[in-house]
């Protein structure tokens, strides 16, 4: 015996209106039948109705209400028999979210925090093979500069451009960061379907200076979509003065608050990996010659690797084929089923005759 399962059970729902269908049907003949009665009189009524067969009448009925079950059951997908295989790998898309504020020039990492952080990021994507990047500069608020791509080498050329004047306004505001990133992957990645996987990773790379609130809750919503979150974290605990230097790049003096005080901005590394810690990845930390950039390649591709051999996808026979045919074959037979009897009656006179 087969059992059927069904793909969109919600489509049986509509079972119940042919119950109802065929209490209307049965209503509206009664209430016809008794028009033509009030208005032609019990004795002329059955002359102007002898040729309908009522008999025919029920069975067009019940045709069409088969028909449009088994049209309805075809709707649900019923499906039977499984097999399992696993997905294939559509390989890693990245969108990486680097920090262009004003912050990231201090020089307590030599060059300085935002040089330093641009040769890691270099050194991660010269490691990626095949796989998909996107790029957006953040601060107070985010833009996207490049969405996610193949083509590796343009993406590093906005990498070397990066600056604060990337961003409009200036502060340090992840939230906004994490949901441009989300949208970068509907925007620009591969379209998952029940035979695929894409391995999906945030990569935080800032000196986590965070002033606004509502980071950690995004950074969950991301997890809980599949997109891993890691960081890379640059800076000092002693921090550093922000230096300003003019179009030629020479020191013209450091940045002050409204006090008129050297402004130091130190880097503590809490809100990145609390970042992560939410986001179910990894924070690192940024260090002159240090391997931050090949954990973080070995992390994700150990990501891909635990996704792929986890993901099987269990495949159904489609049945639906066989009730639309059914459906479709008793739609036919109720075109050629007519209403009028096989032979009518005349009368002649006072006698009833059948008609030659």
């Amino acid at each position: 015996m087969t059992v059927y399962r069904f793909a969109d059970k919600a489509a049986l729902q509509f079972l119940w209106l042919l119950p109802v269908l065929l209490v209307l049907s049965w209503y509206l003949t009664k209430i016809h039948l008794q028009k033509i009665a009030r208005g032609l009189g019990t004795k002329m009524a059955p002359f102007l109705t002898a040729s309908v067969s009522l008999a025919r009448r029920r069975w067009k009925l019940i045709l069409e209400v088969l028909a449009l079950a088994a049209f309805v059951v075809a709707l649900a997908r019923p499906q039977a028999g499984q097999s399992q295989q696993k997905v294939k790998s559509e390989g890693i898309e990245i969108v990486i979210l680097f920090d262009a504020s004003h912050s990231m020039e201090a020089e307590d990492a030599k060059p300085s925090r935002m040089e330093l952080a641009k040769k890691e990021v270099m050194r991660f994507l010269d490691r990626l093979s095949g796989d998909r990047v996107g790029l957006v500069a953040f601060a107070g608020s985010a833009v996207l500069l490049s969405p996610v791509t193949t083509d590796l080498p343009a993406l590093k050329m906005y990498i070397e451009s990066l600056s604060p004047m990337s961003v409009a306004t200036q502060g340090t505001e992840f939230a906004k960061a994490l949901r441009e990133a989300a949208q970068a992957f509907k925007r620009g990645g591969v379209d998952e379907d029940e035979g695929s996987a894409v391995t999906r990773a945030v990569v935080v790379v800032s000196d986590g200076e965070d002033h606004e609130p509502g980071a950690m809750k995004v950074a969950e919503e991301l997890a809980q979509e599949g997109i891993r979150l890691f960081a890379l974290g640059v800076g000092t605990e002693n921090g550093g003065p922000i230096p300003i230097r003019d179009e030629f790049g020479n020191l013209r003096g450091y940045k002050k608050d409204e006090a008129g005080k050297v402004i130091l901005t130190q880097t503590k590394g809490t809100v990145l990996k609390e970042l992560a810690q939410q986001g179910k990845g990894s924070f690192y930390h940024l260090t002159f010659g240090g391997n931050a950039s090949q954990n973080l390649y070995e992390d994700i591709r150990k990501l891909e690797q635990a996704q792929f051999n986890s993901s099987v996808v269990t495949s159904y026979d489609e049945k639906y084929q066989n009730f639309l045919i059914f459906g479709l074959l008793l739609a036919l037979i109720e075109l050629f089923v007519g209403e009028r009897k096989g032979r009518a009656r005349l009368w002649k006179g006072r006698f009833e005759v059948a008609e030659e």
